[in-house]
């Protein structure tokens, strides 16, 4: 899950990450009534869980309550790269001498933890990386031993931050550590960390990504959601605990293990390529060992998508019997009734397929359609798909 730059900081803070004081509102006038609270000149920034805000009109610096109204006013409602601003964060202005970047994230091609630092923050990191690789520090964490004050020493000097800063920088790296490991996070970035012309230095921005999997350590993180930005589909889902998510095309897809489920976007995607461009519409895995009750609700949600056009159900029954899946597939159709439009293709196979496969054929339901292999279940859906009917 993605924080907003204002809940990224509000960690920050309770971690003892230094911060700006600020707070974010809905409405130009709430904008005013923040920035005569702060008594100071404020910046009025966009919240939106993507990059380039500046350059794209979302952050805007105001020096009175009647400016930070009418900078609000503008940038509330705006699409920034698909994202429409709903808040804003009016926060302290800050007279900035330097800026530096710094981020601890989770790399996954070495299994292990690194942490990013250069002296050349406020632009944004991938152009950093590639036009001037060195100047940006890679420093791998071990997972175990983490971040102690030394190891945070090191950090700052490779990524050359200045000496009359270094020490407080490396304080910050060790909080940043403590949030990053305290809140199961696998991105914690600060960009810009700025020096500013006391040799304070303070985090004037934030981006967090936390760790959906550990959520049941931090119950607290469930109310970071902001409903108006997720997307329903994937909400109703959560709400039943799948492994739900949304892509852009017109094949439903239900299987069980992450495996499977990978290997069958990948054959209907291909399959479309002969239908008419026809594509997955999701990514959505029951489990090793789903019951039917499981299989009826992961229909409920992939059945409920618009644009799904037909539903691909790949099932190889391990430790979820193919009979258990069946059953799941009628009960679901019986419980959704007329809701229920569009055409199912079936591949059952492995642990109880006879069973399974009886279970479906005597149920004759005109929407369900047995096939026996992967490749042929996947070209008939997307054949299904591209043209839009319903039935066999």
């Amino acid at each position: 899950m993605d924080l907003y730059e204002y809940q990224a900081k509000e960690l920050f803070g309770r971690h003892g990450v230094p911060v700006l004081p600020g707070r974010t509102v809905d409405s130009a006038a709430g904008a005013g009534e923040a920035a005569a609270e702060l008594g100071s000149a404020v910046v009025v920034k966009a919240q939106v869980k993507t990059g380039g805000r500046g350059k794209a009109g979302g952050v805007k610096l105001a020096s009175t309550p009647e400016e930070a109204r009418e900078k609000a006013s503008g940038i509330l409602g705006m699409d920034i790269k698909g994202h429409t601003v709903h808040q804003v964060l009016v926060t302290v202005a800050s007279d900035i001498s330097e800026e530096y970047y710094f981020s601890f994230l989770l790399d996954r091609s070495n299994r292990t933890f690194l942490a990013m630092c250069s002296a050349e923050g406020g632009m944004e990191i991938e152009q950093l990386a590639v036009e001037r690789p060195d100047a940006l520090a890679k420093v791998p964490i071990d997972p175990i031993a983490g971040v102690d004050k030394a190891k945070a020493g090191e950090i700052v000097a490779a990524g050359r931050i200045p000496a009359a800063v270094a020490d407080q920088a490396a304080d910050v790296i060790v909080k940043l550590w403590e949030t990053f490991v305290s809140e199961d996070a696998t991105l914690v970035e600060v960009n810009p960390l700025v020096r500013d012309p006391q040799d304070h230095v303070v985090a004037l921005d934030g981006k967090v990504t936390l760790d959906e999997n550990a959520g049941f350590r931090h119950p607290g993180h469930a109310d970071l959601v902001d409903a108006r930005t997720e997307d329903p589909l994937e909400a109703k889902a959560k709400a039943k605990d799948l492994n739900y998510v949304k892509l852009d095309g017109q094949v439903g897809i239900i299987g069980n293990g992450a495996g499977l489920v990978m290997s069958t976007l990948d054959v209907v995607a291909y399959a479309g390529e002969r239908h008419g461009g026809v594509a997955p519409a999701n990514f959505l895995d029951i489990g090793g060992g789903a019951s039917a009750e499981v299989m009826a609700a992961g229909l409920d949600v992939v059945l409920s998508d618009p644009d799904v056009r037909a539903v691909f159900v790949n099932v190889f029954g391990g430790i979820t019997a193919c009979d258990a899946v069946a059953t799941g597939i009628v009960e679901a159709l019986k419980i959704l009734g007329p809701a229920a439009t569009k055409p199912l293709v079936v591949r059952l196979d492995g642990n109880n397929v006879v069973e399974g496969r009886r279970i479906l054929t005597e149920a004759g339901h005109p929407l369900v359609t047995l096939v026996g292999t992967m490749d042929d279940a996947a070209d008939k859906a997307a054949e299904l798909a591209a043209a839009g009917t319903v039935g066999a």
